[in-house]
């Protein structure tokens, strides 16, 4: 997902480059939804794995 954002961004930089304006705002918002999405699942996937940890094996 992270990827996805890096892309976009990317698209955006060098739309802008180009003088492509609206090109270039939309993909820097869909850059944005993309990597706040990926924080949001990396902590979310951070915490439950604390919580469930390892059991010990007997």
């Amino acid at each position: 997902m992270l990827g996805w954002a890096l892309t976009f961004f990317i698209i955006a930089i060098v739309a802008a480059v180009f003088g492509f304006g609206g090109i270039a705002g939309a993909a820097t918002g869909i850059a944005k939804i993309i990597f706040f999405i990926f924080i949001v699942l990396l902590v979310l996937s951070l915490i439950s794995n604390a919580l469930r940890g390892k059991s010990p094996k007997i």
